[in-house]
């Protein structure tokens, strides 16, 4: 693309993320969204279920096939949450506590990657914009009623 517009790179970029975790995840036979759920799961109180869709940015059917097939692979358990009588706690098993090791050191190398090779007022510059890019889209400043044509 000649003239990259931000939602280009945006796009681009964390496909090729997901690419690199992807590949990665393969090597342990785990898949970066079952690694980032490993990630999303507090590994000594666990976390209920309705959670977990909001903290991870998935809609539920996703989330529930994720689930299912984690708690196949024996990577978590769902338990009664003592809190609330009808909802479910996911529980992270022994396997899943060393899974969710391994993909938290993932994570740590690869932004041990990045700010090793860009300065920290970069990121700390890189951040901005995200908190920017997000405030625009949340609060619907982006598009509104009466423009509609993009420029």
């Amino acid at each position: 693309m000649k003239d990259k517009t931000i939602d280009y790179c945006l796009r681009a970029t964390w496909q090729a993320v997901m690419k690199m975790y992807n590949e990665q995840a393969s090597q342990f036979d785990v898949t970066m969204a079952v690694g980032f759920a490993l990630l999303s799961i507090d590994p000594d109180q666990g976390t209920p279920s309705t959670a977990l869709g909001p903290r991870m940015g998935m809609e539920a059917t996703s989330l529930s096939r994720t689930l299912k097939t984690m708690e196949e692979r024996g990577l978590i358990e769902r338990k009664p949450n003592p809190a609330d009588g009808r909802g479910v706690l996911i529980h992270l098993t022994p396997f899943g506590k060393e899974k969710r090791d391994f993909a938290k050191a993932q994570v740590k190398t690869f932004n041990g990657a990045v700010r090793n090779n860009i300065s920290e007022e970069k990121v700390n510059h890189f951040y901005e914009v995200i908190d920017t890019i997000n405030d625009l889209i949340q609060n619907r400043k982006v598009f509104n009623q009466e423009e509609t044509i993009l420029k």
